[in-house]
């Protein structure tokens, strides 16, 4: 794997689906256009590859500047174009492109060494700010996440969507490595699929071309809900678990992607438990700790919510959870 750099594109970006993406850049590819105002807006896409409306809001965004200067300079990360030929989030072989990224906990591999590449060259252009685009698997509304809590980075953040999350684990994404270069972002949109996440992303890009800077007042309190990730929740080695098959370890809720960014009681049951010998799920803070015992208990065979909180990325994509994690809890903050 080597990271190819490019100043120009064929007339077939504009029109390509992400499956055939793959064909244009078969290698992670770093797109640079030159702007009016020199210091470039970066935006990532394709990071996982089932994740396709960042893609698609940047070829209506290079779409509209083909015949027009840009206001500003952009650089163009297109990431994991295998994954996005078969609609994978990764291949089974690969690193996951949003845990590659300095900071990361992850061996050095080659895509470690691309990222790192990618940031140096960032750094060395004095790169405005960053803008990475998802999807969710599971039902979540809009919103954008920061790993620094500054002004800048708030309004970047508001700039897309009231409901802002604040995170410091997992290590190694996108957004937080370029948060030590510029003010970065990664954008939520929704479902892949969905036209309204396409427009959303590209008329945030479209927003963010025309910045001059970014204010540095606080954003006011009744504009924004800001949540603070305490713990990332995973499925414990070893443990078979299903939406639907009453004989694995862990039978969970057919409902339960429908608790996103929903305050959940203690006593809120997720699961049956078919085995007693472990605890199903592990939930690890951002300092790296084991707080499962904080969060879950199991209860006449139900695995419940021991407290208060409120989960995000809950999906049914039974693979999904495999590849990363069954969800997010969170607190809110106040400003």
């Amino acid at each position: 794997m080597q990271l190819q750099q490019i100043t120009t594109y064929p007339k077939k970006l504009l029109s390509c689906t992400a499956q055939d993406l793959h064909t244009i850049f078969p290698q992670p590819t770093l797109l640079h256009l030159s702007g009016k105002n020199p210091h470039p807006l970066f935006i990532s896409v394709l990071l996982h590859g089932n994740e396709t409306t960042g893609f698609l809001a940047v070829q209506r965004l290079l779409k509209k500047y083909t015949q027009q200067r840009l206001p500003r300079s952009i650089s163009i990360f297109f990431g994991n174009t295998q994954a996005a030929e078969q609609g994978l989030r990764r291949l089974d072989t690969q690193a996951d492109y949003n845990r590659i990224w300095p900071g990361t906990d992850n061996p050095m591999c080659a895509a470690t060494i691309v990222a790192q590449e990618i940031v140096d060259i960032m750094r060395s252009k004095k790169v405005f700010a960053s803008i990475d685009i998802h999807n969710n698997t599971g039902l979540n509304p809009h919103y954008a996440c920061i790993n620094k809590l500054d002004n800048r980075y708030l309004q970047l953040a508001n700039l897309f969507a009231r409901l802002t999350v604040y995170f410091i684990r997992p290590l190694g994404v996108q957004s937080a490595a370029f948060a030590e270069l510029c003010p970065a972002v990664t954008l939520e949109c929704g479902r892949p699929g969905h036209q309204h996440g396409t427009d959303h992303a590209f008329e945030y890009l479209n927003a963010c071309l025309h910045l001059n800077e970014l204010a540095t007042y606080p954003v006011h309190p009744q504009d924004i809900d800001l949540f603070h990730t305490t713990a990332q929740v995973k499925i414990t080695e070893g443990i078979s678990f299903s939406f639907n098959d009453t004989h694995t370890d862990l039978l969970f809720n057919k409902d339960l992607e429908r608790m996103n960014f929903t305050e959940i009681t203690a006593n809120t049951s997720l699961a049956i438990v078919n085995q007693d010998s472990i605890m199903p799920l592990r939930a690890i803070d951002e300092l790296g700790k084991d707080v499962t015992d904080k969060f879950f208990t199991i209860n006449n065979k139900q695995l419940k919510i021991k407290r208060k909180t409120m989960p995000s990325m809950l999906t049914l994509d039974e693979r999904v959870i495999r590849q990363d994690c069954l969800c997010y809890l969170m607190e809110r903050i106040k400003l």
